[in-house]
């Protein structure tokens, strides 16, 4: 017979552990680089909701950073993850519970109404593997939904790991943090299994790439041109809908675009077209190096 605790004990359990997750995430030092700068929350010209994955080893990160701005977390309905939904909840997160083997019917309807006010936030490999391997689940969402989904690949300086399924990192206190955020991806409406295959395939490609390029950044502590620093700060506005800023143009010109390490012609919809079909997109320059370049073995291949 297995002992399950009285909700209380798993509520009080998760209050001591966001108070530990918190106290132990704010002495990080949080930098990021933003493919799109409107697609971060915080952005004055951020609109309407999208649906952000990142790869469950991670976890800790989004959770500190993205408290208080609107975002609701899909977490399985497992009991391994009663708990978390009580830390996310302490922490600032909305919860949705379900998964694409589990009561989905039943999240879907949830995550249609919780779209309306505010973002999701998905660990596509989660929460049982195989690691790194992205779910149909989120392309499922946004294709059913029609909303965007936002690749974010998250990375820490020699972070200790758990010996679980995703090798859960921890990172050390007071050292680096780095996120690298792709721009919103829009795919087509209703796909069928072979296209929803397809573009989980895409969506893989990218968050692994962008994964390892905030992995390598917090590692070497090279400054990257256009980095920001990341703070937690909690949204100041109500939460901005597409209709709210309509005709508010995004900075896809010239000057806005250098400042943040991105070539004139590597503009956000660039970004996401050159994803849509199949092209791998270029790594943020590091300061003193050529702005937005491919990687050297795609170079070679052009």
């Amino acid at each position: 017979m297995k002992f399950t605790a009285p909700r209380w004990v798993n509520r009080c359990a998760a209050l001591a552990g966001s108070m530990l997750v918190s106290r132990w995430m704010e002495t990080l030092d949080y930098r990021g680089a933003f493919y799109d700068p409107t697609v971060n929350p915080v952005h004055p010209e951020f609109a309407g909701a999208k649906i952000y994955c990142f790869w469950h080893e991670y976890m800790l990160l989004p959770l500190y950073l993205q408290g208080n701005r609107d975002f609701t977390m899909l977490l399985s309905q497992h009991r391994d993850a009663e708990i978390m939904s009580h830390v996310a909840h302490f922490m600032g997160h909305g919860c949705v519970r379900g998964s694409t083997y589990k009561g989905a019917a039943a999240a879907l309807r949830e995550l249609m109404k919780v779209s309306q006010r505010g973002n999701l936030s998905i660990t596509p490999d989660g929460p049982r593997g195989p690691r790194h391997h992205l779910a149909q689940g989120p392309i499922y969402l946004a294709s059913k939904l029609g909303l965007p989904l936002v690749m974010v690949g998250f990375g820490c300086d020699r972070p200790w790991r758990l010996k679980s399924w995703d090798r859960f990192a921890i990172p050390r206190p007071f050292s680096r943090a780095r996120v690298v955020c792709g721009p919103a991806i829009h795919l087509p409406r209703d796909l069928d299994r072979a296209g929803i295959e397809h573009y989980r395939l895409q969506m893989q490609t990218l968050l692994q790439r962008l994964s390892d390029e905030a992995n390598a950044w917090a590692e070497s502590g090279t400054p990257k041109r256009g980095e920001i620093r990341l703070i937690r700060e909690p949204l100041r506005r109500p939460f901005p809908s597409v209709t709210a800023v309509a005709g508010v143009k995004t900075k896809e010109s010239t000057g806005a675009l250098a400042t943040s390490g991105m070539s004139p012609d590597a503009t956000p919809s660039r970004m996401a077209a050159d994803v849509m079909s199949g092209v791998s997109p270029p790594h943020f320059a590091t300061t003193g190096g050529t702005a937005y370049s491919h990687p050297p073995e795609e170079r070679k291949a052009a």
